[in-house]
């Protein structure tokens, strides 16, 4: 493919979200409503596939299994407890107003709207304000351990872009806690029989049957043998494609082989440039890293950033006097200070460090500091709340949080891009619904903290059994099985193309062609973007992918475990998607969110939108390889929040 000349086509619109009317506080009722049922008698009759087992495919698997439908649940590790959403330190959003400080769901709704700079789609985002408040009663009787207070009430906190307390925690634990509530609900269906689960399996494509999802073709990382299942509708809850760019705090495993084979079968591409960065990682600290780790966000509760005042100055930091440091966020956004949102915060570190004022060895870090809070408080109650964050940190940097600042540098986290759906998480391939990351997301062009454990329970749990049942009373769906053609056809794609990788028979590693991509895309089409440097990775892109085919080196035979195949088929996908990426970076002409281009910000180096020209939703449709891919657009219209520029001062 070529990079896209200035001024190049317009776009075509032919998506309809299939928004329901009315006030968008009854749209979700009227829908459910609306909706054809299946009756419990009927439901076993329908077998689904649902592939991944994060919080959103394992909520999904375990909701579905228990209604009574046979699913059939695939996951890329030995146990759906592996996931990523494991790693999540945090908390989940819920508008529960317990601490009685002004939130509700209408102010979900605007945060999130606001938060994500106005490019979220306003019905899906007030379904998931309301639906909050179910997941927490849900995730309680499953016997989540929240934390709670003193009288009893579940204890909440503050995370960025809100003035209110809404974020619901497990002690550092939070999404390994929720995974956990899944898993058991998930486990329970399988020893009932409703739910067939299949660890170690990769979907390596989508099978469809008169233009529907009706299977999936995997790979067994333990025989190597290519298996293939069919069902009545598929679903992909296979997480996002952060780990593109090499180092992002993903687990390593995640990946978006999934999501790109159904983008190539026909489900379009959305919004891939919105990438978010996390403002509280640890920094890189050597070219061993093959990741990077992430920490909770509630430390910004208590922690001041800052960096020196003085480009250069080298002081260790308690050499440095308090009238020599800049706290940049508290000085430029005194409303929300430290909690203003990640790419807000994100974008300021790098504009300090940029600027020389940088700490650490690398000058690729800025100070979160304590001293203020452990002075104010006490070590103990900072310990009860951040220890084990404290401990995770000394062990890996050697420093002791207790005494001296913490260092952080933004880092790839979540991918606000995905897979197009519409308004029942169904993808432009009928029978193919994608929930949690793996679709474009509730958030628009930046993500609030905490909201992805949100976005993945409510797509699992409450929306897309809802919207499933609704997709198989009304559509009449012929018996196929896994002998079908069309199988035979995708399995015979999939076996060429794992031929191919070990006929190459290269000099080079494919995690050197990883590095390599990983670090062009976040040079160029990362934190901020310009027209040049995303021409630039347009251009290099198509000669590293031409590159990789030519000198990859695959050891290792089809048949058996073979974990340097499975790297190799991700990073051949990484380098075709990273095209995708830099190209919807390249035609977005204007900055929004995680999504900042250089040519347009404005006097305070803020993002400035143009809502005139991109007040949409931009899905790529595949044409073909070697073809440029045709860009569509969905249309937003904003009713109940009025877009404006951002503003946490």
């Amino acid at each position: 493919m070529t990079p896209p000349a200035a001024g190049s086509a317009p776009p075509t619109s032919r998506l309809d979200a299939r928004v329901p009317a009315g006030p968008i506080s009854g749209k979700w009722d009227r829908h459910q409503f609306e909706l054809k049922l299946v009756s419990p008698a009927n439901r076993r009759r329908f077998t689904v596939i649902v592939v991944g087992t994060g919080l959103a495919g394992g909520a999904a698997a375990a909701t579905l299994g228990e209604l009574g439908y046979n699913v059939l649940n695939f996951c890329i590790q030995d146990s759906p407890r592996r996931a990523h959403s494991i790693a999540a330190q945090g908390g989940i959003n819920a508008a529960k107003n317990y601490q009685n400080d002004g939130d509700s769901v209408q102010r979900l709704f605007y945060d999130t709207v606001k938060g994500g700079d106005y490019r979220a789609r306003e019905a899906n985002v007030f379904r998931l304000a309301q639906l909050s408040v179910r997941i927490i009663d849900h995730c309680v009787a499953q016997g989540v351990p929240f934390a709670r207070e003193y009288g009893g009430l579940l204890d909440n906190r503050s995370f960025g872009g809100a003035q209110v307390s809404r974020t619901f925690y497990a002690r550092g634990q939070t999404g390994q806690q929720l995974l956990l509530g899944a898993y058991q609900s998930l486990l329970r269906q399988v020893q009932a029989g409703t739910v067939r689960l299949f660890p170690r399996r990769e979907m390596l494509d989508l099978v469809l049957v008169d233009g529907r999802a009706r299977g999936i073709v995997v790979r067994n990382l333990i025989t190597g043998a290519i298996e293939r299942y069919a069902a009545h509708a598929v679903l992909l809850a296979t997480g996002g494609y952060g780990n593109a760019y090499f180092l992002s705090t993903n687990a390593v495993n995640s990946n978006a082989t999934a999501i790109w084979r159904a983008y190539k079968r026909g489900a379009f591409f959305a919004n891939p440039c919105f990438t978010q960065i996390h403002p509280t990682c640890i920094p890189v600290s050597g070219e061993h890293q093959s990741k990077l780790t992430l920490m909770s966000e509630s430390l910004r509760n208590d922690g001041r950033v800052w960096v020196p005042l003085q480009a250069g100055d080298r002081r260790p930091p308690s050499d440095i006097p308090e009238a020599e440091r800049d706290y940049f966020l508290e000085r430029r956004y005194p409303a929300f200070g430290n909690l203003v949102p990640r790419d807000v915060a994100s974008r300021a570190a790098k504009q300090v460090c940029d600027g020389g004022r940088g700490v650490g060895p690398t000058g690729l870090s800025v100070y979160l500091d304590f001293a203020d809070a452990i002075g104010r408080l006490g070590a103990p109650v900072i310990r009860e709340r951040y220890g084990n964050l404290f401990q995770m940190y000394e062990r890996i940097t050697g420093e002791d949080p207790y005494r001296a600042p913490m260092r952080i540098y933004p880092a790839i986290h979540y991918a606000m891009g995905g897979l197009w759906v519409d308004y029942d998480l169904m993808s432009t391939i009928p029978g193919l619904f994608v929930l949690g990351e793996a679709n474009f997301s509730d958030h628009g062009a930046n993500r609030l903290g905490a909201s992805a454990l949100m976005q993945g329970l409510a797509d699992g749990y409450f929306i897309a059994p809802t919207t499933l049942a609704g997709y198989l009373a009304a559509t009449p769906l012929r018996k196929v099985d896994a002998e079908a053609g069309e199988f035979d056809e995708v399995q015979h794609a999939v076996t060429a193309r794992i031929d191919r990788l070990l006929a190459v028979k290269g000099r080079r590693t494919a995690r050197s062609f990883h590095r390599e991509l990983g670090r062009l895309l976040w040079d160029k089409v990362g934190m901020a973007r310009n027209e040049a440097g995303l021409r630039e990775a347009l251009a290099r892109v198509p000669a590293l992918r031409e590159e990789f085919w030519q000198s990859v080196s695959v050891p290792g035979r089809a048949a058996d475990v073979n974990q340097a195949l499975e790297y190799a088929g991700r990073v051949a996908d990484y380098l075709e998607f990273a095209e995708l990426l830099a190209r919807d970076a390249l035609e977005r002409r204007e900055s929004c969110g995680g999504h900042f281009r250089e040519e347009y910000q404005t006097p305070e180096n803020e993002a400035r939108r143009d809502d005139e020209r991109f007040a949409h939703v931009a899905a790529w449709e595949y044409a073909g390889d070697g073809r440029e891919p045709v860009r569509h657009v969905e249309p937003l219209a904003f009713e109940y929040v009025q877009p404006s520029q951002r503003s946490y001062k």
